[in-house]
């Protein structure tokens, strides 16, 4: 067995093993008519829990095309958990709830495999899954940094490598034709309207009604407002690759990322020239990083 497999049996056994004990607790369902009974009906579950989880774990493999890693990042080993529990929760207390209809017929007036029972048994069980969660979170919290900084020093590598070909010199013959052609001109809801090479823009930040261009001109920091919307800008701008939206309030060029820094799951993007650190929302991490990847 290896080693993800034999973690991810100690951790399923550990968690459902936690829920058990809660029902061994608070009885609920009617279990506590089952006497002496109960505790062994209570092992029957904790097997039945387990056997969820895996059939939970080849759906999220085999369907949902998300397996087991350790080398994807904090990411998506966060995201990847909570997929599991959206599915694991519900399929759990079903199979749990139909289990002690079976067994508690005609012994109670509540069936446990009502909708109030369905529910009371979901309830139970997120809140197992969130207080075992916090407990697993806490375990696994320096794996999870050293997940998070060893996808953020193989981002810095790939922009590095992406800006290093952006970047190279072009073969003098095309040099000028390809310049021209990376002047571009963006325009307002008025008559006002910015023209600079591609390669010279930062970011645009939105301000209200308006947004703040900041680029280069001539070596230097220029901020430029237009009348306009970060979506027009974005619109405008949607054929090179290389700006991306990384915020609602910002549209960035990885050209002129100098570095990504992330934190807790956070992340920010440091900007040449000027210093400025933009904030990567989590709507967009995704299209960032896949930005970075792809070129």
């Amino acid at each position: 067995m290896d080693k993800i497999k034999k973690e991810t049996l100690i951790v399923r056994i550990t968690s459902v093993g936690f829920t058990i004990l809660a029902f061994a607790v608070f009885q609920p369902l009617g279990l506590n008519q089952l006497g002496w009974m109960m505790f062994v009906h209570l092992l029957a579950i904790w097997a039945i829990g387990i056997g969820v989880c895996y059939i939970t774990e080849i759906i999220l493999t085999n369907l949902l095309r998300h397996p087991a890693s350790l080398d994807k990042g904090a990411e998506y080993i966060i995201h990847r958990n909570l997929w599991f529990q959206l599915i694991n929760t519900p399929f759990e207390a079903l199979m749990i709830c139909v289990y002690l209809h079976f067994i508690l017929s005609g012994r109670g007036s509540d069936d446990p495999l009502s909708l109030k029972g369905l529910l009371q048994t979901i309830l139970l069980i997120a809140f197992c899954s969130f207080a075992i969660g916090l407990y697993w979170r806490f375990k696994y919290r320096s794996r999870y940094l050293a997940a998070e900084l060893e996808e953020t020093r193989l981002l810095n590598q790939q922009l590095q490598k992406m800006q290093q070909v952006v970047l190279s010199p072009l073969d003098e013959s095309h040099k000028g034709e390809t310049l021209s052609n990376n002047v571009i001109k963006l325009k307002g809801t008025t008559n006002d309207s910015i023209s600079f090479q591609i390669s010279d823009l930062l970011y645009v930040e939105a301000v209200g009604n308006y947004v703040k261009v900041y680029h280069l001109r001539e070596g230097k920091v220029h901020s430029d407002m237009l009348r306009a919307t970060s979506k027009q800008i974005e619109n405008d701008l949607r054929a090179y690759p290389l700006i991306v939206r990384c915020h609602r309030a910002f549209v960035v060029n990885l050209q002129q990322v100098e570095q990504i820094i992330s934190k807790s799951g956070s992340m920010q993007l440091l900007i040449k020239h000027c210093h400025d650190y933009l904030p990567v929302s989590r709507s967009n991490i995704s299209q960032v990083k896949e930005s970075i990847k792809n070129l």
